[in-house]
This record gives structure tokens, C-alpha cells and sequence, in this order.
């Protein structure tokens, strides 16, 4: 939650839901008091998907397609819609939410606010909060109820949608929850009946049956005549009503001031969670047999592309004091977080005006939608760590009731479409010129696609490579416009020797696509024989161990002018044994001079812990070598 441990803002797209979060936690502890009514704590498990009818289909539900962002339904709970194809129009409801509170409510100074003192913002009431991470100590336990969505269970698929509807999601939450948003959601999401306005002479229109040409809003739900969009004025109407009804039920046994100050402070956050990406945001208060408990609940969607593992390693390593588990919903994989959260709670909404701290637990889900770009996030908070049990088995609940919908189009997010990135392709080969001569090796190398790679540039010598031939002579500079002979450049297929810290697991520098892979041979040419195994075919993949040469690496050394100085090798044990048998037999014919070291190639059935049939070495001797007894300790095997 503090940004210096935390995600920032900016580069965390949850940040402002948690603020919500936050903040509906600073109200209840603020403004509930034993005059709040409640409802029974066994109306969090009122929900029981298994029974109701609808809890399956929630996409069969009758609801417009453009319809309510939430409505309520006998026997199941809330049912709350979002989607990624209705962002709204953005409009600013705050401000004409307040006016319409005031009106109702005949004025006054709400609680830490200053009479007639201007426009009443949440700034005002130093709101929205932002919480602190808790102390590892602090951190609710990990309750069973969560544990369980760990286990195996099968996922629904999403509910085709028709195109251009995006990725929609929908879900229930319990009946003892009080919505803080409007059951249409913000302007431009839902379909309002918008009633029109007769106009009137002069330019004014007609109010509720008088002409009001000051602009004001009426106190009996009618619209403003400044011009604003309908939909707008509509959508804070609709708001307005919701925020009072709430509040009267919520403070039913006291006097207007309670409901007042809870209704507008509650419609300061209009614009804050409109911006936030909540598209439900309640409030709890329960009664139980020995005490009373509250809580808050967030529903969000946010643009998060990373896969949900790779979302929950995130989580888990930023939030060290937090415990994030894997687990698996019917709507498919989701991250689960459990941590401790301390809250302020302004002085100006304190009833002793004194800024304090509250330590709430908190429990926050993470469900990525099937569009592949949206994220659901979910989250309560309680100051009530003896009531956690109770409140994680409805959030539970509440998390196997998501459903999604999709369209099976791309990513959207506030109404713009986002691309996925197009996929690397290998370049095409250039065709070959069939009367040009071959190029040289280095020319070659020019042409060919850089690829970074570590170590050495040497080459592999063909099979025909003789290093004592003569060196030919280079062409002298300006030496006229003669192509070179192709065999006057260096011979041998490039290969990358890797340095002695190489790593050949390590996936750095590895070309993105097969088609970056340099070829070692011009097209059209035959391909030469490697008599060590390193020749990279063009149509092979990559070769992640660095055998290819880069265009940018050293220079090849050419040949030496000289033969080389080739140390004479020790005789292999069975030679050292044939030549003193010979000795012994008086042989003078010696066996004519051969190239190379003479090595025994074992058969495919050779046996080396077998004691008979051992080869001996050929040689030119006309008896035949293993009619010979070799002498002890001279068998390469033992």
C-alpha cells in the first residue's frame, strides 16, 4: 500500500482500488456507530449458488445489453456486470451529486466541513486514504475457506458474446453488502430512460410544472437546465436517489444529520472511484450475538497483461509481508492475497476530531479475464480480525460466482482496442544470381544478419583441407576491378567456440525467430561436409550453444606460411605391443609410413568387458597379427 514498497501509482493499475478500498474502510470506522442498523450475520451466507436457479446462467439473466451495471435478485444477492466494452462518457458527477444531497437534506455543515463555506469536496474531508503495509504479525491467516479454491475443479468456459460486446464479466455479491455506486454504473454505461423536457417560450423548460430559468437543480429529482448532457444529469440523479436510499436504511433509527454527513461524504468519492476503475463498491454492517462488524468490498477491472503466474510471482515478491496463493475458480486461475493493512482515519470525519490508524485485515483476488488483457480485481477489508472466518467464507463464495463473457476479439480497455504484438518473421532469403561466381567467405559474413552471440570466431576446416599448402598471395590494393577466386579466401565452415564461462542453458542472446539464424552457405550452393558435426543448415532452428559467426566479429588469421610443427604422439598400447613382437620374431620388413594416428573403432556388439576376440592392429605384415599371443597387461581393456 505505501508507495515506496509498494507498486507506485503509475505503474501499479490496482493502486486506486485499494485507495477505494481504504477509504470505505476510514467511513465505516468513522461514521458507524451502535446506532447503525445491521443486518444478521447470516445474510453473508445467503448465497448458495448451488440453489438458486440463475447462479449458473448468470448471462441468462434478463438484462439489456446495455443494461444495469448491478441489480438485485431475491434469494441469490447483487448480481454485478462490468465489461471492457462500456467505459462511459467520463462526465464529473461529484459535484451535482453533493448539490442534490444538500437540497434533500435542507443544507447544513457536514461532519469536518465548515458551514456555507463553498463547494464540498473529498478533499475537504481529506479523503481518499491511502493504507500501509501491516506488520508481518498483523497478517490474517491464510483462512480455509480460500485454501480450498487451491484444489482441483472444473472451469466453465466463457459465454460466446456477440461481436463488438468485448469481454464481459459478471458475479454476486451478498445481500448484506450496501452499494456506494449507482445500479447504472457511470454516464454512458447503461441505457437510462432520459425523460425529455418540453421546451418552453423564452428558451426555459418545463420542471415539474414551473418554469425555472435560474439553472438551479429542483429537490424533487427534476433536471437542470444549463445545458449539461441528459444522460449525465440523469446518471446523477439516479445516483443521488441511490446515495439517500442507502443512507436512510443504513441510519434508520437516528435523525437526518447521520444521514446527511454519511450520504455526502459517501458522494465526494463519485469521481474517485469512477476513475478508479470500481464499477461496484459497498459496505457492510453486520450484527452478531456479542458484538457489531463492518466491512468493505471492492469489485475493479484494470489493464494487466501478465499471465497470471507471472501476476502472482509480482505480487509475491513486492508485498513481502503479504501471503499470495495460486489457485483455481470455475472462471478460471486466479492469484489470491492475503495481508494486513493499516488505515488513517482523517480528523476531520474522527468524532473527537484526532487523526488515529486502524489495522484492518484484507484479502484481495486477481482473475484475468479470457480477453487476455483485462484483470478482475476483488477485494474486502474488515477491522474485525475475529470475524475473518466469516467474511472469507462469503468472499469465497463471491469468487466461484464469477462468470465471463467474450467475443473472442481482441484486448479492450476503456474502449480502445489493444493489438497483441505482431509476430517476429524470419526474413526472406535473397535470391541468388545464377551466373555470378561464388563470393568469398568474408563477403559472406558481410551479408549476413548480425546475431549476438558470446565466444571465439574460428573456423571449421573442410574435409579437404590441407594445412600445408602454400598460401596465395593477396591482391595488391587498387589491384583493378578482377573478382577474387573463390578459393583464395579463407576455408572452413564459421563456427563460435564458446568461452570457458559459457553457459549453454542460459537464454541470453538467443535470436527471437529460426530465420535470424545466420547460414553458412551462399544460396544455391551445395552443402560442404563438416567433419566435426558443427554446420548450422539454414532451415534449422537457432543453435542456443553460439556455433554461428557474427558478421561484426574478429578477423580469421589466415594460414601459416610454414608447415606447422606437429609433436610426434605417443604410440597407442596395442602398436607398442605388435612392434616388440615383431622385434622378437626377427621381421625386417618395416610397414610402410601411413597418415594419421591408427585407432580400433569397436563394432556395434563389441563387448569391452569381454576377455576374447580383441582385434588386433592391421598392418602390413603378411602373417596376420592375431595369430600372435600379445603380452600381458597389453590389452587396451584389461
Amino acid at each position: 500500500m505505501t508507495q515506496d514498497v509498494q507498486f507506485s501509482v503509475e505503474a501499479n493499475p490496482f493502486a486506486a482500488a485499494e485507495q477505494v478500498c481504504a477509504t470505505l474502510g476510514t467511513l465505516t470506522d468513522a461514521l458507524f456507530d451502535e446506532h447503525t442498523s445491521r443486518h444478521p450475520a447470516a445474510s453473508l451466507s445467503a448465497l448458495r449458488t448451488a440453489e438458486h436457479p440463475a447462479a449458473e446462467t448468470l448471462f441468462g439473466l434478463p438484462l439489456a445489453p446495455n443494461g444495469p451495471v448491478h441489480t438485485a435478485l431475491d434469494r441469490l444477492g447483487t448480481v454485478v456486470t462490468a465489461g471492457t466494452a462500456r467505459p462511459g462518457t467520463g462526465a464529473r458527477l461529484t459535484e451535482r451529486v453533493v448539490a442534490a444531497l444538500q437540497a434533500r437534506y435542507g443544507g447544513g455543515a457536514v461532519r469536518g466541513a465548515i458551514a456555507d463555506r463553498g463547494t464540498t469536496s473529498a478533499a475537504l474531508f481529506q479523503l481518499p486514504v491511502t493504507g500501509e503495509f501491516a506488520d508481518a504479525k498483523l497478517r490474517p491467516p491464510f483462512a480455509p475457506a480460500l485454501a480450498a479454491l487451491a484444489s482441483g475443479q472444473q472451469t466453465r468456459q466463457p459465454v460466446e458474446l456477440p461481436t463488438g460486446a468485448g469481454a464481459e464479466v459478471r458475479l454476486v455479491v451478498p445481500p448484506g453488502f450496501h452499494a456506494l455506486t449507482s445500479p447504472g454504473g457511470p454516464p454512458g454505461v447503461s441505457a437510462r430512460a432520459v425523460p425529455p423536457l418540453p421546451a418552453l417560450p423564452g428558451g426555459t423548460h418545463r420542471t415539474g410544472g414551473t418554469h425555472r430559468t435560474d439553472g438551479t437543480h429542483r429537490t424533487d429529482g427534476t433536471h437542470r437546465t444549463d445545458g449539461a448532457d441528459p444522460a449525465t444529469v440523469a446518471a446523477a440523479d439516479e445516483l443521488a436517489r441511490h446515495l439517500a436510499e442507502v443512507s436512510e436504511e443504513l441510519f434508520s433509527a437516528t435523525g437526518p444529520e447521520p444521514r446527511r454527513d454519511f450520504a455526502v461524504i459517501s458522494a465526494t468519492l463519485a469521481d474517485p472511484i469512477r476513475d478508479a476503475g470500481v464499477v461496484y463498491a459497498g459496505v457492510c454492517a453486520l450484527e452478531l450475538d456479542d458484538h457489531t462488524s463492518d466491512a468493505a468490498l471492492v469489485v475493479s477491472l484494470a489493464r494487466h497483461p501478465l499471465p497470471i503466474t507471472a501476476l502472482a510471482t509480482e505480487l509475491a515478491t513486492v508485498r513481502r509481508h503479504a501471503e499470495v496463493w495460486t489457485v483455481l475458480l470455475p472462471a478460471g486461475p486466479a492469484a489470491v492475497l492475503v495481508e494486513g493493512r493499516t488505515v488513517p482515519v482523517p480528523g476531520p470525519l474522527a468524532a473527537d476530531g484526532q487523526r488515529r490508524w486502524v489495522v484492518t485485515s484484507a484479502v484481495q483476488a486477481f482473475v484475468p479475464l479470457p480477453d487476455g488483457g483485462t484483470v478482475l480485481c476483488v477485494q474486502l477489508s474488515t477491522a474485525r480480525p475475529e470475524d475473518w472466518e466469516l467474511y472469507t467464507e462469503a468472499f469465497a463464495e463471491l469468487l466461484k460466482s464469477v462468470q465471463f463473457g467474450w467475443d473472442g476479439g481482441p484486448a479492450v480497455v476503456g474502449g480502445v482496442p489493444v493489438q497483441a504484438p505482431a509476430p517476429v518473421q524470419a526474413p526472406a532469403p535473397a535470391p541468388a544470381a545464377p551466373a555470378a561466381p561464388a563470393a568469398p567467405a568474408a563477403e559472406q559474413d558481410a551479408e549476413e544478419k548480425p546475431v549476438h552471440l558470446r565466444g571465439t570466431p574460428v573456423r571449421v576446416p573442410p574435409a579437404d583441407f590441407n594445412p600445408f599448402a602454400p598460401v596465395a598471395e593477396a591482391p595488391a590494393a587498387g589491384g583493378g576491378d578482377a573478382a577474387p577466386d573463390a578459393g583464395d579466401g579463407p576455408k572452413g565452415t564459421p563456427v563460435m567456440v564458446p568461452p570457458p564461462d559459457f553457459n549453454p542453458f542460459s537464454m541470453e542472446g538467443i535470436p527471437d525467430a529460426p530465420g535470424d539464424a545466420p547460414s553458412a552457405q551462399p544460396a544455391g550452393a551445395a552443402p560442404v561436409a563438416d567433419p566435426f558435426g558443427t554446420t548450422v543448415a539454414a532451415e534449422q532452428k537457432a543453435d542456443p550453444f553460439g556455433t554461428t559467426l557474427p558478421t561484426q566479429g574478429p578477423a580469421v588469421p589466415p594460414p601459416p606460411s610454414t608447415p606447422p610443427v606437429i609433436p610426434a604422439q605417443a604410440p597407442p598400447v596395442a602398436v607398442e605391443a605388435a612392434a616388440q613382437d615383431s622385434q622378437e620374431r626377427g621381421d625386417a620388413e618395416e610397414p610402410a609410413p601411413g597418415k594419421g594416428t591408427p585407432v580400433m573403432v569397436p563394432p556395434p556388439d563389441f563387448n569391452p568387458f569381454s576377455m576374447e576376440g580383441i582385434p588386433a592392429l592391421p598392418t602390413d605384415d603378411p602373417e596376420p597379427a592375431a595369430e600372435a599371443e600379445p603380452e600381458p597387461g597389453s590389452r587396451p581393456f584389461g
